[in-house]
């Protein structure tokens, strides 16, 4: 067994799925979570409350209290939901030690600050110079199962970037590098309120015409929002840009287009967010990337007619 140890800050499905994969390679998977019944029913089961391929094996420890998972980490992984990555960091980072890779796995733009997650890291701690985003088209239920994946290692800090890369790659999980860090972020943040676009076609019943038609035009729409913050092009047509879009608007197991369908088959915002057990970020990012496109003055009418909807009670009908 390696005597690296490896920290989640959080426990959702795809921290969890990721830390399945550590562990099965040996590493000491730590994992914190803020609900002490959900840690209680994980230590006694083996099993992750929303994933049932998973079966924790003996390297994974759970914890309630944020010092003792973070205490000598030599990686940690920000796995709770973006609007949370301030706070949850906040607690974390006087017992982080300035060796410590820090890996963020969520996608979203502060709604507060309009910040992506590099910018609000860098804000907690400027000095941190071993922050790495891992993102791409990746959904937990397949990860967790087996099923062959391709993500990206994203960083300023190409070493960092190549150490993640090593870290998680498996046969079935294969990890590239890219140094346009600010490109990869706007593209996990994007992607999702493109989905949830595309989740108004799948409610309205539309075909693959209209989602083909989405997506290309939804590429258009993020490339667009990246140039204006420093990112570099290719990265939009590649797995972070173009890739993760065509699975979150394509894929069962995208929640951001499952809160789109039911919304388009006239179920309300509030009622849709309810049905699912876990965070949508896109919901939240619609406001964000609202605000940026009015700040940066760059059309977005895709992300403008979800904003329309979820935020002023516009018809997704005549949005779409």
């Amino acid at each position: 067994m390696s005597n690296k140890l490896i920290t989640f800050l959080g426990c959702g499905s795809w921290g969890a799925a990721l830390g399945s994969i550590l562990a099965e390679k040996g590493f000491l998977v730590r994992f914190w979570h803020r609900n002490q019944s959900a840690i209680d029913e994980m230590q006694i089961s083996r099993k992750h409350y929303l994933l049932n391929d998973i079966n924790f094996n003996k390297n994974v420890s759970f914890f309630s209290e944020i010092d003792l998972a973070v205490k000598k980490a030599n990686y940690i992984v920000l796995a709770v939901p973006s609007q949370n990555i301030r706070e949850v960091m906040m607690k974390a980072r006087k017992y982080i030690e300035p060796s410590t890779i820090i890996i963020n796995v969520a996608k979203g733009i502060e709604n507060e600050s309009l910040k992506i997650m590099s910018e609000v890291i860098f804000d907690i701690n400027a000095e941190i110079s071993n922050y790495v985003t891992l993102s791409g088209p990746s959904h937990a239920e397949e990860v967790a199962s087996g099923m062959p994946t391709a993500v990206v290692a994203a960083s300023k800090n190409i070493d960092a970037s190549k150490t993640v890369q090593t870290f998680f790659s498996t046969n079935k999980f294969r990890v590239y590098t890219n140094e346009d860090l600010i490109g990869v972020e706007i593209c996990g943040s994007a992607k999702n309120v493109i989905a949830i676009a595309a989740g108004f076609c799948d409610g309205f019943g539309y075909g693959d015409n209209t989602k083909s038609a989405l997506i290309t035009r939804g590429i258009k729409e993020v490339a667009r929002l990246g140039l204006r913050s420093g990112a570099k092009l290719e990265t939009f047509f590649g797995l972070a840009g173009i890739g993760d879009l065509i699975v979150t608007c394509g894929s069962v197991h995208s929640r951001n287009r499952k809160l789109g369908e039911k919304i388009g088959r006239g179920m309300s915002l509030n009622s849709a967010v309810g049905e699912s057990h876990m965070v949508i970020e896109g919901v939240k990012s619609a406001f964000s990337i609202k605000s940026l496109s009015e700040k940066y003055e760059i059309e977005m009418p895709i992300c403008n007619s979800v904003f329309k909807v979820l935020y002023e009670n516009a018809d997704p009908v005549s949005e779409v």
